[in-house]
């Protein structure tokens, strides 16, 4: 591009964009993703109390968080398409409105099935957020001044995820407030949001035929759905050998056939199979499955250990996770800061995720007498692996991947790290449930109803008896150290896939310029990348 391109067009359009104009463009967007992890913080921290005040059991507690990761996740990849289309700066804002309309519904609702379906409203808004994020940051910057600018994400979402718990524990704490304005409390971040938007954020709309493949994400929400209700209710509502069971393992598995089918004859599948055949890109869907899995399915209980087996309030229990994000925070804005300047990567995601193994296998040893300082201790490694893992994962497929392919690819990272936490909140809320179960059955008087968690558990707390109200406490805090074991070993998968990818030298080139170059006769291009 030459320099002579009118300068009152928007600077995305100009080229190579400063670093002041990069900040000014990026400060809605991290503004939106700011309010995203806020409000699913606040209402993280506030689930004890929530799920307790509306006598909610531990399969909703898990279905509460489960609801908003399964909706995002299968909306996803359709926001990735619909970026093909629409205005980029318009879909964020879309987001941010159904997201905060989703939020603002939860706070009304009376009942715990009330609150799940509107949580699935804000899962669509959050799909679209941590999908069209990334792409946008994509299309503006290249791989190689991509990591600073991760890092600012990333300490984005680790301020969020400091004050989330905090604000959240202040307004539970405080009577004349309550937990229903943790859902009310992010709407003036995302009014602020949608007017820097307007006034920053100026990508160009590069229109393109497209086709969703709403087939495709209805089997794919279809299938994964009936497989995480059935591993939520079996062993509790049914027996996990039954002709339940059967119906919901065949319908699932039906339904996951029926999506393969769909993508192979798919004109614009919901997820291209043909990015599975570049190495880095499937070995870091594998990861971030596996990350997905620990990271979201373990940290969800987090607030729930520290507030219904350890007893403190929700907001001691904000401060409490402080180490965990103060790792996140350092790791993400120094490896990013590195990655920049030397443009190596793989030595941080090995680092990372050896670091969140190591964390989550220190964490499996807790139970209802661990020392807090120690625990502290661990939730900082477990930090800083996650820091240096979830955003460069998503920089080395942004790296590989051809320019047309940027925005398919960001959203089958976003896409399948969500699928991995949805399901592990699902699984290891069963594996917690069933584990509480047990210890709550052989800890029972002689003669007293047992059960497990069905019958004697979380919606047992506030009325049970002192006795029963200690076993339930003390059971909690015994099982949670088997949810991070689990967690643990699925992270050595990641570990494992890491190991084998390829690192490939960082780009210097944005989205916007890799797509003008691709789209140049054959003899310009710059060498293929491997599909």
């Amino acid at each position: 591009m030459t320099s002579t391109i009118d300068a009152s067009a928007p600077v995305e359009q100009q080229g190579r964009m400063s670093h002041r104009q990069i900040l000014e463009a990026l400060s809605g967007m991290m503004l939106a993703m700011f309010v995203a992890f806020l409000s699913s913080t606040v209402v993280s921290n506030a689930l004890p109390t929530i799920i307790t005040d509306l006598h909610g059991t531990q399969g909703q507690y898990t279905w509460v968080v489960t609801a908003t990761l399964l909706a995002s996740t299968a909306s996803t990849p359709i926001w990735g398409k619909l970026s093909d289309l629409f205005s980029k700066k318009l879909l964020i804002q879309l987001s941010i409105v159904i997201f905060i309309a989703g939020s603002m519904l939860a706070g009304l609702s009376q009942s715990v099935e009330t609150l799940i379906a509107w949580r699935v409203l804000q899962g669509l808004g959050l799909g679209g957020l941590q999908a069209l994020v990334q792409i946008a940051m994509a299309a503006m910057i290249s791989p190689r001044e991509r990591g600073r600018y991760s890092g600012l994400l990333g300490s984005v979402m680790a301020v969020a995820t400091i004050g989330g718990p905090l604000l959240g524990g202040l307004l539970v704490d405080t009577s004349w407030l309550g937990w229903r304005w943790c859902f009310y409390v992010g709407v003036p971040f995302a009014a602020v949001a949608l007017v820097l938007l307007q006034r920053t954020l100026h990508l160009p709309v590069t229109r393109r035929q497209v086709h969703i493949d709403y087939l495709g994400a209805t089997f794919l929400t279809a299938g994964v759905s009936a497989l995480l209700i059935w591993v939520t209710l079996a062993g509790d509502s049914f027996a996990w050998a039954s002709t339940e069971t059967a119906l919901f393992l065949t319908g699932g598995v039906l339904a996951v056939v029926a999506f393969l089918v769909t993508e192979t004859r798919a004109k614009e599948p919901i997820v291209p199979l043909r990015l599975f055949r570049d190495r880095t890109t499937t070995l870091a869907i594998i990861a971030s499955v596996a990350i997905g899995v620990a990271m979201f399915g373990a940290t969800v209980f987090l607030g729930q250990y520290l507030q219904i087996s350890r007893g403190y309030s929700p907001t001691a229990a904000g401060l409490l996770t402080v180490p965990m994000v103060a790792g996140l925070l350092v790791s993400s804005t120094v490896s990013g800061q590195l990655i920049t300047r030397t443009g190596r990567w793989k030595r941080f995601l090995v680092a990372g995720s050896l670091a969140v193994v190591v964390g989550f296998g220190l964490l499996s040893t807790i139970d209802h007498t661990t020392p807090m300082p120690l625990l502290g201790v661990f939730l900082f490694i477990l930090g800083t692996g996650i820091g240096m893992t979830m955003q460069n994962l998503v920089l080395a497929v942004q790296n590989t991947v051809a320019a047309q392919d940027l925005g398919s690819a960001s959203s089958a990272v976003a896409f399948f790290r969500s699928l991995g936490g949805t399901i592990g909140v699902s699984v290891l809320g069963a594996v917690l449930s069933a584990r509480v179960g047990t210890l709550i059955t052989a800890g029972l008087p002689e003669g007293a109803p047992t059960g497990g968690s069905g019958s004697v558990g979380l919606a047992d707390l506030a009325d049970a008896p002192p006795a029963i109200r200690d076993l339930i406490t003390v059971s909690y805090g015994d099982a949670t150290g088997r949810i991070f074991l689990v967690s643990a070993i699925v992270a050595v998968v990641a570990v494992v896939a890491i190991l084998f990818i390829r690192e490939v030298a960082l780009k210097t080139e944005s989205g916007e310029e890799r797509m003008q170059s691709e789209a140049e006769p054959a003899d310009e291009l710059e060498p293929a990348l491997a599909r």
